[in-house]
């Protein structure tokens, strides 16, 4: 429906809902297509004021759609009106409502008021990451940046990841500011991209940069460069740090990750402890492989082929001389079937060892296990980036070893055409933030990615001090 230009009357709008297919659901769809058009706060409070000498009261339901029109027009008001008819009508209100109140109250000169009504929220659940940034970017934006860091703060206590946005804004808003805490919280911004590897994208570097050098008196300079692959920075000739783990961090990983992962979580809900240790024996008694394959998981890497056929050119483009591999896969590809055909699952078996699990395993556990007991040298591949072990790790130096190490063993295949699996990185130098006081290392990319992705960017920024 298109919704009207101007206010009506209730016998106009009674018209309308008569004419309309679905009268019950007029109201509903009526203010959906107000959100849509953005169309003027009177024609919807026309509705809304009809609606209430009709039925005595307004729903929710429709509150929230109104709510959500004068959110999008900024119509602060409006939004105090609806919030205190709301407060009087509702005991509590859900998560939607919230997050339109106080988005629409903190882009307004009434932001303290949706400080309030984060607190309030906070007393029945936690809150969402909208309603935290909201209210992050409303302390910046007045310059109450010890504010906006608390709840930052507070944000990650909850778990509650921020966006790269509210980072970023961050630092746009700390610019030219002289203040050894704000330096202080900003430096651990950096360090918590660091930790979980995450790259900015071009415009958040660009703000890291300029935040810097208008650090006052600070004699900070940043320069885009390339890393050469020695892992030396043209620019300052510093040495990154390497890729690769001490014999000490490698025992200290693979001990924490059999312990906490692959024996404190929920891998046997999937899996019988029975089966595991059936695994266990097997992997002790063929050690040490070269590469462990994800088979279900490669296996759908070309949509278009039969899934039996695309394991089989992993293993052929993997299975070098005296390389041995171990193939994960599931009891239902011994099956003969229209994917799984059995001479070339024969033929398969020939390169590479094969641990068949129960159709419902987890085999992230069983790969983890296979690859650690194996030693420093030995990759994996798989498509899955392995998320869930890193959030079982409790500290961050051990999730920063199990990244770094991720990194240089898992291998992925390259969108191309040709089955060619690339080891990414084949870098000498390890792909993160990093800093040794007076000089920052940032790999950045050249646009915004959401997921994490384990393609390593190229670009990175260099920053020093220049005392």
């Amino acid at each position: 429906v298109q919704p009207p230009e101007k206010p009506l009357q209730p016998e106009e709008w009674n018209k309308l809902r008569e004419d309309f297919q679905s009268p019950e659901i007029f109201e509903e769809v009526m203010f959906n297509s107000m959100i849509r058009c953005n169309s003027p706060i009177d024609v919807a409070k026309s509705l809304l004021s009809h609606l209430a000498k009709r039925n005595g009261d307004i729903s929710y339901s429709v509150l929230v759609k109104y709510l959500t029109l004068c959110v999008q027009q900024g119509q602060v008001s409006e939004i105090c009106d609806v919030y205190d008819i709301m407060k009087v009508r509702f005991k509590i209100l859900e998560s939607g409502a919230y997050n339109l109140l106080i988005k629409g109250l903190s882009n307004s000169d009434q932001w303290r008021m949706a400080l309030t009504l984060l607190k309030e929220v906070k007393k029945i659940m936690i809150p969402s990451r909208t309603c935290y940034e909201s209210c992050i970017k409303a302390a910046s934006r007045h310059q109450d940046m010890k504010l906006a860091f608390e709840l930052y703060n507070e944000m990650l206590a909850k778990d509650v990841v921020p966006t790269l946005d509210v980072l970023q804004s961050f630092f746009d808003f700390s610019r030219g500011m002289k203040d050894a805490q704000l330096q202080k919280e900003l430096f651990a911004i950096l360090l918590y991209l660091r930790d979980n590897q995450i790259y900015p994208h071009k415009t958040f570097m660009w703000s890291i940069k300029l935040w810097f050098e208008s650090i006052p008196g600070g004699n900070w300079r940043g320069h885009l460069t390339n890393i050469k692959d020695s892992g030396q920075c043209p620019v300052c000739n510093h040495q990154l740090e390497d890729s690769n783990l001490t014999e000490e961090e490698y025992s200290n990983l693979s001990e924490r990750i059999i312990r906490d992962v692959i024996h404190g979580t929920d891998t046997f809900r999937k899996t019988s402890p029975q089966e595991f240790e059936a695994f266990q024996t097997f992997v002790e008694n063929r050690l040490p492989f070269d590469i462990v394959i994800d088979g279900l998981n490669v296996s759908h890497i070309k949509p278009k082929k039969m899934q039996c056929e695309n394991l089989y050119d992993a293993i052929n483009c993997l299975a070098k001389e005296n390389v041995r591999l171990l193939v994960l896969g599931r009891k239902h590809m011994l099956i003969n079937s229209s994917n799984w055909k059995r001479e070339i699952m024969k033929e398969m078996q020939n390169k590479a060892d094969f641990f068949f699990a129960e159709n419902i395993s987890e085999d992230d556990a069983f790969l983890l296990y296979a690859t650690l007991r194996s030693g420093k040298h030995c990759k994996f591949v798989t498509r899955d980036f392995l998320r869930d072990h890193k959030a079982c790790l409790s500290d961050s130096l051990t999730r920063h070893l199990f990244r770094k190490w991720q990194r240089g063993h898992q291998i992925s295949k390259k969108k191309c055409f040709s089955s060619v699996f690339s080891q990414q990185p084949a870098f000498r130098y390890d792909c993160v933030v990093q800093t040794t006081g007076d000089t920052w290392h940032i790999p950045y990319k050249d646009v915004f990615e959401e997921k994490y992705s384990y393609r390593v960017p190229r670009k990175w920024l260099c920053i020093q001090q220049k005392l």
